[in-house]
């Protein structure tokens, strides 16, 4: 049986400031998608990676970046 480690990481949107939640699956130790704003709705890039300890790091980046 596989158990999926998920964390909750809160961080602003990089476009409309506001403080949004986010699951990372910590079970990926590198990961890249895209994901809606729960706020203003505008598309994020994601991108997570989970260091030796399992602690997730993001960063969020609009799209014109």
């Amino acid at each position: 049986m596989i158990y999926l480690k998920q964390e909750l990481i809160r961080d602003s949107c990089p476009y409309c400031g506001e403080l949004i939640e986010l699951a990372i699956d910590c079970s990926i130790p590198e990961q890249q998608y895209i994901e809606d704003c729960q706020v203003c709705c505008r598309p994020i890039q994601i991108l997570a990676s989970i260091d030796e300890f399992g602690t997730p790091m993001i960063s969020l980046i609009d799209e014109n970046s």
